[in-house]
């Protein structure tokens, strides 16, 4: 079988610079070789279970259940993984095949953190070392992350060129890999990059889809449809994977709506405002202004604060197999409170999204219908942005009582 897609549709391809070539084409065949050797499959499914803490559960939130009227919500809480998302799977098959290429370094690029801290978490286990490169505005917003991927030894490098988010951290990643490939893996966080990445991505991903149809059958649910935010995608398309070739169910995947339809406003690609374009080093949808150079984007949520598409979603939004809508930022924060209250479950601000757009669908589903949501994280790394919200005399009470006690502590132990 052959793992490998140049490209999906007229989406993908490998459009780098002559020096990435080599390490691209090297990294292709070990990924090949590697899903093909049933060894590295075993090492592989052990940590998934040892390390990452699978399977993770398939919950029935019956109490949004009963509030929300109409289908039975399912969640699957990929939160429950270890460093709190899925982001843990694809780095744990990445960092493991770069072992098997003689890899001594790996560097990532974050957004929300997760997948830094995923990386730093596994380097840390396997002995790697670890940089990662953050920009600075999502340095600033998710700093619990930061602190704990320098805690596990990762170094993070603030980029603080152009919009200082996720799309600068990849060009500076794309920079020092291709001056250290020899020693270094690039470990690319989500479903987009030059081939092989999405299918990497997609293929290590795939363990929650697969876990999900596995609980599905296993309680005889009558799924009718599948619901995941979409960033890059390595969320969706993991979850999505199994039912790609399939009619059934409906597969939805929910884009950062922001905070309205201005360029600049959101992160919405598909549903006709994005455009064919390549951008590090893949062709897919992205937000360009009319010359061609990449928009702007917003979102309250670091991980979907990008303004590319991976190239498979891409390819399987035009052709109608995935359905794409958006959830905006305060519809992404009324999910947060709405499952944290009646679920006692803390939905990170990416996953929201997609239960914002549960919320507004569940009636159009029967009583023995069922809707799974995939939250692929959990928002323990968000406090620092829903707390001002949510909650903001409190919080800023509490920040100002923290700055005077370290201030009369001389900013040691209290």
């Amino acid at each position: 079988m052959r793992y490998i897609h140049d490209f999906f549709g007229e989406f993908g391809g490998k459009y780098v610079a002559e020096t990435l070539r080599t390490p691209l084409d090297e990294l292709e065949a070990a990924f090949q070789a590697a899903m093909t050797d049933e060894a590295f499959r075993a090492e592989l499914d052990l940590l998934f279970r040892d390390f990452a803490g699978r399977p993770t559960p398939l919950y029935f939130a019956e109490n949004a259940t009963r509030e929300l009227g109409g289908a039975q919500i399912y969640i699957k809480l990929e939160g429950l993984a270890n460093t709190g998302a899925h982001k843990i799977n694809n780095v744990l098959g990445q960092t493991l095949l770069a072992k098997r290429m003689g890899k001594t370094r790996i560097i990532a690029e974050t957004g929300a953190g997760q997948h830094g801290l995923a990386t730093a978490a596994v380097c840390a286990k396997m002995g790697l070392r670890c940089r990662v490169y953050m920009g600075q505005v999502d340095i600033l917003r998710q700093r619990p992350n930061v602190f704990w991927m320098e805690q596990f030894g990762a170094e993070v490098i603030p980029v603080k060129t152009g919009s200082q988010t996720l799309k600068d951290a990849i060009n500076e990643a794309l920079r020092d890999w291709a001056s250290s490939f020899e020693t270094t893996h690039y470990l690319i966080g989500s479903a987009l990059g030059p081939a092989p990445y999405p299918d990497m991505a997609r293929e290590f991903q795939s363990i929650v889809g697969r876990e999900v149809r596995n609980q599905a059958l296993a309680r005889g649910l009558n799924v009718k449809a599948l619901i995941a935010c979409v960033g890059g995608g390595s969320n969706a398309i993991g979850f999505f994977a199994p039912f790609l070739e399939e009619a059934t169910p409906r597969l939805i995947g929910v884009e950062a709506g922001g905070r309205g339809r201005s360029p600049g406003d959101h992160a919405a690609r598909m549903g006709g405002q994005g455009k064919i374009g390549i951008v590090h080093g893949y062709k897919s949808l992205f937000l360009l202004d009319e010359d061609g150079q990449v928009q702007p984007t917003h979102s309250i949520s670091a991980g979907l604060d990008y303004p590319g598409i991976g190239p498979q979603l891409a390819d399987l939004g035009m052709k109608g197999r995935i359905d794409f809508t958006t959830a905006s930022d305060e519809e992404a924060l009324d999910a947060v409170r709405f499952f944290a209250r009646l679920e006692g479950l803390i939905f990170a601000l990416e996953p929201a999204h997609a239960g914002a757009v549960a919320r507004k669908i569940a009636r159009e589903y029967g009583k023995d219908e069922a809707l799974i949501i995939h939250m692929s994280g959990r928002g323990d790394k968000d406090l620092f942005i829903l707390a001002p919200r949510l909650d903001r005399k409190n919080w800023l009470d509490f920040l100002s009582n923290e700055v005077l006690a370290h201030r009369h502590s001389g900013g040691g132990e209290r």
